[in-house]
């Protein structure tokens, strides 16, 4: 992807929203998206993609405020969120989609990680589905190690307390980004078209980058799914698009030899295997040669995507702690989790389930990273230098057999292997 020029851009919110004959998702949405933005600089643009529901006239009547960009034919999601970002006047972007519902303090939520999390590329909302609908995406968004017949990306369910947590990207209809790296990246990839998948390459992008996505819980909303897409293409059609996306994923963005042939693999037998068993979709099989020959991203990631895969696998989990961080700040890695003896640690440590910390430890810490001991050396070595570089310690702590492993993880830190007392 070619960047976009850089330009200077007042700090604020711009809320980009593409929208196909959403007239009625818009009103439902739009009082709450104007009232939480009333305490930020801020600007409201709704990409009119081909609607023929009178969307355009009714924005200018009854929303006023709102800035209109008109596509008289429908464009594919990138094409049309990047006719929004090249509107956008201020230093944050948030793309949503028009069935999204979002709850007080959503925006404030998102804008207080990019606070908290060094070089931020995109704070991601929770997403809640309506009463009685199954919970399809959460936002904490992990690549897992799939069966054969699984699709390697799947959303966690969030645990109780957890924060900050890095994912693998953020969700494209509900995430805020910062626009300057946006423009750094050359925005979403057109090639993924009509839709889906291109919030994955724009989020792996970053990561390559060292430019880290988190997930925010106390930005939630509702998400009223498909309302868009399903009028458009039948259930079968939109997971034939998703296949074929995610190969294209794999050729244009995976710049890892290694990491490509790995995931590339699994993508085909994944597909030969749905194909031998008549679960669709087989178009994406046929097109798979073709994508694979399309060639690669043509540049080295300044970050391991090794290490992103595993800093984004759902085997970490972050906790806000109790109190505030020690002076001078310190991080402790540990093979488990138990009583710490020094008030405002920040502690990453092996846990065999991935579950909330005691209520005891987290009291006396800044902050707590689980990290689930089946989740390998790789998972622990992201996590902690992704928390070193969130924190900037002093010290680290190497406490616990194989600790010393991790030593150069903590840099610039002073890593000793005796704990505090």
């Amino acid at each position: 992807m070619t960047p976009w020029p850089p330009r200077e851009t007042p700090a604020g919110i711009s809320v980009v929203i593409p929208s196909r004959n959403g007239k009625d998702l818009l009103a439902a949405q739009m009082p709450g998206i104007v009232r939480e933005l009333e305490r930020f600089p801020a600007e409201i643009v709704v990409v009119d993609n081909g609607s023929d529901d009178g969307t355009g006239d009714w924005l200018r009547s009854a929303w006023a405020q709102v800035q209109l960009e008109t596509s008289p034919a429908p464009l594919s999601f990138a094409r049309a969120v990047n006719r929004g970002i090249r509107r956008a006047r201020y230093s944050h972007v948030c793309l949503l989609n028009n069935d999204m519902i979002i709850a007080q303090n959503f925006f404030a939520a998102l804008v207080r990680a990019f606070e908290q999390v060094p070089d931020l590329f995109c704070a991601t909302a929770q997403i809640l589905f309506p009463e009685g609908v199954r919970r399809e995406e959460t936002g904490k968004a992990v690549y897992f190690q799939p069966g054969p017949a699984d699709f390697p990306i799947r959303c966690d369910e969030p645990l109780p307390g957890e924060d900050l947590t890095w994912v693998l990207y953020g969700s494209g209809g509900c995430s805020l980004y910062d626009a300057a790296m946006l423009r750094a990246l050359g925005s979403l990839d057109p090639a993924y078209d009509p839709a889906y998948v291109e919030d994955l390459d724009i989020g792996y992008r970053a990561w390559q980058r060292g430019w880290p996505t988190v997930y925010v819980a106390g930005a939630v909303l509702e998400h009223r799914h498909r309302a868009t897409s399903s009028r458009y293409y039948t259930g079968e059609q939109l997971e034939e698009i998703l296949e074929i996306n995610y190969l294209r994923f794999l050729a244009r963005a995976v710049a890892s030899s290694g990491v490509f042939r790995t995931l590339w693999e699994q993508a085909l037998h994944r597909l030969c295997l749905r194909a031998a068993a008549a679960d669709v979709p087989r178009k994406a099989l046929r097109a798979a040669p073709w994508i694979a020959l399309s060639g690669g991203p043509g540049y080295l990631a300044d970050y391991s995507e090794e290490l992103l895969l595993a800093l984004g696998s759902g085997a970490i989990a972050v906790f806000p702690g109790g109190v505030p961080p020690a002076d001078p700040r310190a991080v402790i890695a540990s093979t488990g989790i138990g009583r710490q003896t020094r008030q405002g640690v920040v502690l990453v440590a092996l846990s065999e389930r991935l579950e909330p910390p005691p209520a005891a430890v987290l009291s006396q810490c800044a902050e707590v990273v689980v990290v689930r001991r089946s989740g390998g050396s790789l998972a622990f070595r992201a996590a902690l230098q992704q928390t070193v570089r969130k924190w900037q310690p002093e010290v680290a702590y190497l406490d616990g057999p194989d600790m010393a492993q991790y030593a150069a993880d903590c840099a610039p830190a002073r890593a000793l292997t005796r704990p505090p007392s």
